[in-house]
């Protein structure tokens, strides 16, 4: 039973790979373009773009957020706004929170970069009520924090 299996797998799988119209992708997603002749604008204004979609879903959030991170940046306050309101929109907070860690983690280099994006995007997280990692208390050891009983 297994073989029967096994070949019916390849089979469907050869007969998958060789058809044509399977040439192009069956997500259709909307790519964020990198080139070497890009602007800093311009890949800026693309991720704000990106994140401002509003077919924007948790999924493709999630691939955009991973795909930024794997640059090696800072991202600036827009982008980083835009990514909030995508959360926002997806009713996503531990994203965002997430988001605002991870824009730590990548400014450790300089440690006056997060506080100048945090005030940079002050207004963003007051007008969407998302909280900063510090005001939630995630920036203390466990130890530190007190006990509620």
């Amino acid at each position: 039973m297994f073989r029967q299996v096994a070949v019916r797998f390849t089979q469907t799988a050869k007969s998958a790979l060789t058809l044509g119209h399977l040439s192009r992708p069956l997500v259709a997603s909307q790519q964020v373009r990198h080139s070497s002749q890009q602007t800093n604008e311009e890949f800026d204004n693309d991720w704000v773009d990106y994140f401002n979609r509003e077919d924007l879903d948790d999924w493709a959030l999630r691939r955009g957020l991973n795909e930024l991170y794997g640059f090696d940046l800072v991202p600036e306050p827009k982008i980083v706004s835009a990514a909030l309101r995508a959360c926002r929109r997806l009713n996503d907070h531990a994203m965002a929170v997430r988001i605002l860690e991870s824009v730590k983690a990548k400014s450790v280099q300089d440690a006056s970069i997060y506080p100048f994006i945090i005030q940079e995007i002050r207004p963003t997280l007051d007008e969407l009520g998302i909280s900063t990692p510090e005001e939630l208390g995630l920036d203390k050891p466990d130890a530190e924090k007190q006990r509620v009983d």
